[in-house]
C-alpha cells in the first residue's frame, strides 16, 4: 500500500509539463542499454545461485543449480506482493523439490542476508567517504536518528540472547521443538565457516555486487542528460535505491523517487532523474515478474520426476 501511495504521491506532485519530460525521456531511452543492464541483472541471480550451493554443500546437500536459480526468483516474485515472504518461499521450493530440511535451507539464507548487508554498508561507506556531504544530506532528510537506531539494534541482540539461553535449557514440550528448529537454522548459518571453498564464495559475493552497480552504471547511458554521471554519483543513487527496495515491497513507488532525489544534487534535471529512476526499477521489476512467473511454472515439469 505504502508504494501504491508513493506513486500516486509522485505522480500528484508533477505538473503536466513534468510528467510529460519524463515520458519523453522514457520514450527517447537508448534501450540497447537497458537489455545490457538486464543481462547484469541475470547473471548476478545466476551467480547468487552458485553461492547458494557453497552454503548448502557443508552441511550435505548439493542441489541443482537451476532449482536455486528458479527458487531466488520465485522468492524475489513473492516480495514484490509481501515483504520478506520470498525468503520463506525460496527456502519452501528447495525443501519440496530438493528435500533440503526448511530450517537449513532457511538458516543458509539468512547467512546470505547477513554477508549482503555487510557488503551493502561497505559500498555505503565507501560512498560516505567519496561524497560525505551527499549521503549526510539524504539521511537527513529521511530523519534518520542513528542514536534510536543504534539503542533498538543493541536491545534486540540483547533480547536474543536471552531468547537462545532460554530455550538452550528446553528439555520436553513445545520449547524443545523451538529449540531443535532454531538450532537447526544456526547451522545452516554457520556454515559458512565451514564451506571448503571460501574464497570462491568471496569472489562470487563480490561479483554479484560488482554487477549490481555495473547494473547502474549501464543505465545512465540510455538518457543522454545522465551518460555523464560520474562513478560517485552512480554509488550515491546506488546506495539510495538499495535503501528504497528495502522500505517498500522491491522499491515500489519509492525506488524512482529515492533516485531521483539523489541525481539532483549532481545536477541532473529531474524528468531525467525520475526517467532513470523509473527505467532502472521497472526493467528490474519485469525481469523479476517474468522469470519469477516462469520459474514456478516450470519448476514441477523440470522436477517431474521427484
Amino acid at each position: 500500500m505504502l508504494g501504491v501511495f508513493l506513486i500516486w504521491y509522485s505522480y500528484s506532485h508533477t505538473t503536466p509539463e513534468d510528467r510529460k519530460s519524463i515520458f519523453e525521456a522514457v520514450k527517447n531511452a537508448d534501450y540497447f542499454w537497458v537489455i545490457a543492464s538486464l543481462f547484469l541483472g541475470f547473471l548476478s541471480h545466476f551467480t547468487r545461485a552458485l553461492r547458494w550451493n557453497l552454503l548448502l554443500e557443508p552441511i550435505g546437500y548439493k542441489p541443482k543449480i537451476m532449482n536455486n536459480l528458479m527458487a531466488i526468483f520465485v522468492g524475489y516474485l513473492a516480495n514484490l506482493g509481501i515483504p520478506r515472504s520470498g525468503e520463506v518461499l525460496r527456502a519452501t521450493t528447495l525443501t519440496t523439490y530438493e528435500k533440503v530440511p526448511f530450517q537449513k535451507t532457511f538458516g543458509t539464507i539468512i547467512a546470505e542476508r547477513v554477508i549482503d548487508v555487510v557488503l551493502l554498508l561497505t559500498i555505503v561507506a565507501v560512498t560516505a567517504i567519496l561524497q560525505t556531504e551527499v549521503i549526510a544530506d539524504y539521511f537527513a532528510n529521511k530523519n534518520v536518528n542513528f542514536l534510536k537506531l543504534s539503542l533498538f539494534g543493541v536491545a534486540l541482540l540483547v533480547a536474543g540472547i536471552a531468547f537462545l539461553l532460554l530455550i538452550k535449557r528446553a528439555k520436553s514440550g513445545f520449547l524443545l521443538k523451538v529449540k531443535n528448529f532454531v538450532f537447526e537454522l544456526i547451522e545452516g548459518v554457520m556454515s559458512i565457516f565451514k564451506m571448503k571453498r571460501k574464497w570462491l564464495f568471496i569472489i562470487y559475493t563480490l561479483l554479484i555486487w560488482v554487477l549490481y552497480i555495473a547494473m547502474f552504471w549501464l543505465i545512465k547511458y540510455s538518457i543522454p542528460e545522465t551518460a555523464s554521471l560520474s562513478l560517485n554519483a552512480i554509488l550515491a543513487a546506488f546506495v539510495a535505491g538499495a535503501f528504497a527496495m528495502s522500505a517498500t515491497n522491491g522499491g515500489i513507488g519509492l525506488y524512482p523517487i529515492a533516485v531521483s532525489k539523489i541525481l539532483l544534487v549532481y545536477g541532473i534535471s529531474k524528468a531525467s532523474g525520475d526517467a532513470f529512476g523509473w527505467i532502472m526499477w521497472t526493467s528490474q521489476t519485469l525481469m523479476v515478474v517474468v522469470f519469477g512467473a516462469l520459474a514456478f511454472l516450470f519448476l514441477p515439469f523440470y522436477n517431474r520426476n521427484k
